[in-house]
């Protein structure tokens, strides 16, 4: 079992090396408060709890950070676990460590609804603190460091939701961050927990080829040696096979085997000078194949993180490709240490947040404003996720995008009014479609006009970055509050009715409704519809939070009508008097007792010339008298079939009718056809368009009115309407 006292002189050790003008006083001190304050608890393994943090601490030190940074990492735990309070910290050891310690610790005393709500309100704690002191997640990454490396004591459920966290949000965090050391051991190790069988077969691979893979590192290293003295260039060479999780995700995303592979391994040149890296580049495919497409200049062009080198993948005479990154000293040291490596060269950076480096902070406080709690998580994959493209504006300054970005995101990447007033874009100069994918190296230039009308909804489908989809969410929200209770709505309905629910049972149980907004966290509907129509809450998701309830519901008006429908058979059965035409609202000439049923061909209403056609097992079917399929069954050998019919004139039902419209291809029709059924205060089950050879549109809208008089009213309007062609009844 470890003790306190080596990893106290382990970190003794690492101060020495790494850090040794620290202020050993008062870590000593808060080695002491520390291990006072967390005497009674236990590690998993049994061990001590101080170990835990002191091991932070030796994490912290290694990555050359501060004083502050090292007490911080030592009493990270204190508020969370013990008695300590942010005021005691403050008077103890400065109210900076007292921010920092306050930044890591969990909001663990607060209830949530949902395991993703709790874990993107730790994170915005946490983000809030980062953008005031970066050191806050310099601390939080070597707190999460370690319990990687201890994995191996919690249940197997823990380890694989820790991974699974770590994968998600600590490893992009790291690499946004720039410390590749730590992002490639969190993802070798949490790999081993999600996927033993593959971490096994991957290490069983490496290993049974360990020396030959040796031979040639060793090979490649000699020769680039040879070369760069013959040259006069010092540098430091080194090669390695690359981490096993980068080489896992390659296998996966090209569903290749390991042999397959295009290069498993990279060689890192180090040297004095930015122009011995070119140097040295020109060398390098001087004495090798360039592999076309592979070269990198991120030296001229740095990653948003602050990494600068040069990559190009070469051939060597034995055919095996391999990746040459050359870099100099102090670029290695931002590459392996990231951020926390600029304590060693910058005065007063600590506790400042307002650096361009820490702009991405922000981004991703503004971008968890009002999103849904797992659609936030979700979002963090995109922001933080390792491929990126690197586009610039027409004045040459660089813009880092997501890979697979549109002009969309780079609009809103520039700033929210350039994105609500973007009417075209350019790449290299020529006109391109809003979802044209960009390139590295693309020029990008942003069309614009006051009086554009703003985002379409179809962007949220087309743009790649969080940042643009946040940005189009709150220019709906704000814009166009009564267009997103309707389209809202609309949606929410459609996915009860998908579920095979009618709306009706959930709006006509207020408890129903109350839970659903209780669940959903909104005061009244129109601000649940709103939410679901501007993209905040999806249609789903709110179905979701009270899908069993409604299916009680449904079941039991299912039960209710049917033992409705049971007395009324058996009051009819006893020879008691029944209204048989007021359901249905039809007197059928000659027939006693019926079924009735209105054809979809051609949906008539009270107040339609109409005619029945007795069917083979379905009763009497409906049709209007100038309905197509009337003509159609109009021989001889049905003439027996056909009976008068007429409606009753006493029925209070709602019968359902379509219309086909014929419109003009224009921006909005859509939705001035949806606000005039709106008004006409109709039910509208279903709008569906496609597009005609000649250019325009047709819609076929289907809806329920009492008789033929709102009908009419309904056509007036949609006539009226700028752009509509033509207007008929449907017929099928």
């Amino acid at each position: 079992m470890e003790t306190f006292q080596e990893h106290y002189d382990s970190l003794l050790e690492a101060i020495a090396k790494y850090t040794p003008n620290v202020d050993m006083e008062r870590i000593n001190r808060a080695v002491e408060y520390a291990d006072k304050k967390h005497s009674n608890q236990k590690r998993k393994d049994g061990s001590p709890y101080i170990i835990h943090p002191l091991a932070v601490a030796q994490i912290v030190v290694e990555s050359g950070l501060d004083t502050d940074s090292i007490l911080g990492a030592l009493l990270h735990d204190c508020i969370e676990d013990t008695d300590t309070n942010h005021d005691d910290i403050s008077r103890l050891f400065g109210p900076t460590v007292a921010d920092l310690v306050e930044g890591v610790t969990k909001l663990t005393r607060v209830e949530y609804s949902s395991l993703e709500e709790q874990q993107m309100e730790n994170l915005r704690k946490m983000f809030m603190a980062m953008s005031k002191d970066i050191r806050v997640i310099l601390i939080k990454i070597a707190d999460r460091l370690h319990n990687t490396r201890t994995m191996q004591y919690q249940t197997p459920a823990k380890q694989i939701s820790k991974s699974m966290e770590t994968m998600d949000i600590y490893a992009p965090l790291a690499h946004r961050l720039g410390m590749q050391r730590i992002k490639w051991e969190m993802e070798d190790t949490s790999l081993m927990y999600l996927d033993p069988n593959g971490y096994k077969e991957l290490m069983g691979y490496l290993d049974a080829h360990h020396s030959e893979s040796e031979e040639f590192v060793q090979a490649i290293q000699d020769n680039i040696s040879e070369r760069l003295a013959e040259a006069g260039i010092h540098g430091s060479i080194s090669g390695r096979v690359k981490h096993v999780y980068s080489i896992y995700r390659k296998m996966k995303s090209q569903n290749k085997s390991i042999d397959e592979l295009y290069d498993l391994y990279a060689f890192r040149i180090i040297v004095d000078t930015i122009p011995d890296c070119y140097n040295v580049l020109g060398h390098i495919h001087d004495l090798y194949n360039i592999v076309p497409g592979r070269f990198k200049d991120y030296i001229s062009t740095p990653k948003p993180n602050m990494y600068q080198s040069l990559h190009t993948t070469v051939i060597g005479r034995q055919g095996i490709p391999f990746e040459v990154q050359i870099r100099t000293w102090e670029m290695h040291e931002t590459a392996e240490y990231g951020i926390a490596a600029h304590w060693k060269y910058k005065e007063g950076i600590a506790g400042r947040g307002d650096e361009k480096e820490f702009e991405w902070v922000r981004r991703l406080l503004e971008n968890q404003q009002e999103v849904d709690a797992e659609d936030y998580i979700h979002s963090l994959k995109v922001d933080m996720f390792d491929d990126e493209v690197f586009v610039f504006t027409p004045k040459g300054k660089v813009i880092s995008l997501p890979s697979g970005s549109t002009p969309i995101d780079f609009a809103y990447a520039i700033h929210s009014a350039i994105g609500n007033t973007m009417v075209g874009a350019k790449i290299n100069n020529r006109i391109a479609p809003y979802d044209q994918r960009l390139k590295n190296g693309d020029i990008c230039e942003v069309i614009t006009s006051k009086s554009a009308r703003g985002p379409s909804r179809d962007w949220l489908k087309v743009c790649k970055s969080n940042q643009a989809r946040i940005k189009i969410k709150q220019w709906f929200k704000k814009e166009r509050r009564d267009e997103n209770i309707m389209h809202g709505k609309a949606s929410f309905e459609g996915e009860l009715r998908h579920m095979s629910i009618q709306p009706s049972v959930l709006w006509q149980d207020e408890e129903l409704i109350a839970l659903l907004l209780k669940r959903n966290s909104f005061d009244c509907l129109d601000d649940l519809f709103a939410a679901i129509g501007y993209g905040g809450l999806s249609s789903i998701k709110a179905v979701n939070r009270i899908r069993d309830d409604l299916v009680h519901a449904n079941r039991t008006a299912k039960e209710t009508a049917a033992r409705e429908a049971a007395k009324e058979a058996a009051r009819d059965s006893s020879g008691a008097p029944k209204d048989r035409h007021k359901d249905s609202g039809i007197i059928v000439d000659g027939v006693d007792s019926c079924m009735i049923k209105f054809s979809r061909c051609c949906t008539p209403v009270p107040g339609d010339d109409i005619v029945g056609f007795i069917t083979k097992g379905n009763g009497v079917s409906i049709h209007r008298r100038d309905c197509v399929n009337v003509r159609s069954m109009a021989d001889p050998q049905n003439a027996g079939r056909w009976v008068n019919v007429e409606w009753s004139g006493d029925s209070e039902k709602l019968f359902s009718t379509s219309l086909e419209v014929r419109t003009l291809d224009r921006t909005n029709m859509l939705l001035d056809l949806a606000t005039v059924l709106s008004t006409s205060k109709v039910h509208v089950s279903e709008i569906v368009g496609k597009n005609l050879p000649d250019g325009k549109v047709l819609f076929t809208v289907t809806f329920e009115v009492n008789n033929v008089k709102g009908l009419e009213s309904v056509l007036y309007r949609v006539r009226c309407i700028s752009g509509v062609l033509d207007v008929q009844r449907g017929q099928q």
